[in-house]
């Protein structure tokens, strides 16, 4: 099995690799960062012990989705990723508003639909932030058990 470390490095050097053969991405550059603190978000979460199952959860009846699911523990983890570039304006929790909740809620809910198991489960929210757009190392926060009720 690979440590972290060796997985981090494989998927940076793959994300090289992308950048330099395939066509330029023109997606929104907040959507690049969204993305770039999705992955640091896994990473740290794995470092901590978490043991991801899914990333980017989409429900076929439900509208939006949950960035991570894993477990830590024995608790099911239902993660929602904000990243910012500055804290000026609005904390990436507090991003996290009573539209998106409910959001979230519909589709945890249909999750624990198709996995009838019992077992704990709870709604974390982890803030990500950059100090400058090309910054390397983001310091990330991770609110445990938030709630989901609207």
């Amino acid at each position: 099995m690979l440590s972290g470390r060796v997985t981090h490095a494989i998927v940076r050097g793959l994300d090289w690799l992308a950048t330099t053969t395939l066509p330029a991405d023109e997606s929104p550059e907040h959507q690049k960062t969204g993305r770039r603190g999705e992955e640091a978000a896994y990473f740290y979460l794995r470092k901590k012990g978490y043991t991801m199952v899914a990333r980017n959860y989409r429900s076929p009846r439900c509208r939006g989705e949950i960035d991570l699911i894993g477990w830590e523990k024995d608790v099911l983890c239902f993660i929602e990723v904000k990243t910012r570039t500055t804290r000026d304006v609005k904390t990436g929790e507090a991003a996290v508003d009573r539209h998106k909740r409910r959001e979230v809620a519909a589709v945890v809910r249909d999750y624990l639909r198709r996995f009838p198991v019992q077992y704990q489960w709870r709604f974390d929210v982890v803030s990500v932030y950059y100090g400058q757009p090309k910054a390397s190392r983001p310091q990330i926060e991770v609110f445990r058990n938030s709630s989901l009720t609207a």
